[in-house]
């Protein structure tokens, strides 16, 4: 029997880690990796390095960040709405349509009873407050269409209604039971759209 390779079996166990990574696609990365320079191995080592010392989430709204407030946060030419997403990926799917201009806030997830995930979880207490504080034109819930992400966006339903603000769904132009992260832009273009009121 052949002597394992640590080294190469250290690498193969980290992406697998990653997500929709097997077994297989983890060889064909680690392969690939050792035919390339040893430089461009070092690029990629001091890219994920730097990942996770200067990116950060923004202090307002959760979103990803080299500084203290995100390029959105930071622009004042941004609309007053809030878009409530579950997750930073579903940021990059709205801003890639150009169609929506405004702010948003990261929840950080969905409630999810049976995986342990309650509201106390999420950041909601933050969104409350950020309401509160900043008086916003709308906010739109553009949770996914499963049903936590549902469950979700009724339960921040109920909690906005007392406050003077519009609150908005996303129209069902997203397929049941997907998010937002894997849509097409068309698909998402047509759920801004058609954007509903839910008070």
């Amino acid at each position: 029997m052949a002597k394992r390779l640590k080294a190469l079996d250290a690498v193969l166990a980290e992406l697998e880690k990653l997500p929709a990574i097997g077994p297989k696609s983890a060889r064909r990365i680690a392969f690939h990796l050792l035919k390339q320079p040893a430089s461009r191995a070092q690029r990629l080592a001091a890219a994920l390095t730097a990942l996770h010392e200067k990116i950060r989430p923004c202090s307002r709204c959760f979103n990803l960040a080299e500084d203290v407030l995100c390029d959105i946060c930071s622009d004042s030419g941004r609309e007053s709405t809030i878009c409530v997403v579950e997750d930073v990926g579903d940021i990059m799917a709205l801003e890639n349509t150009g169609e929506y201009h405004g702010l948003y806030h990261v929840l950080g997830g969905v409630i999810a009873p049976l995986d342990g995930i309650g509201p106390d979880d999420l950041k909601i207490r933050e969104l409350l407050e950020r309401i509160r504080l900043e008086n916003p034109r709308d906010v739109v819930l553009a949770t996914g269409f499963t049903v936590e992400g549902e469950a979700t966006a009724m339960y921040l339903t109920r909690l906005l209604k007392p406050m003077d603000v519009k609150v908005y769904r996303l129209a069902y132009g997203l397929p049941v039971g997907s998010t937002l992260e894997h849509a097409d832009e068309a698909t998402v273009v047509r759920a801004l759209e058609g954007k509903i009121a839910l008070n």
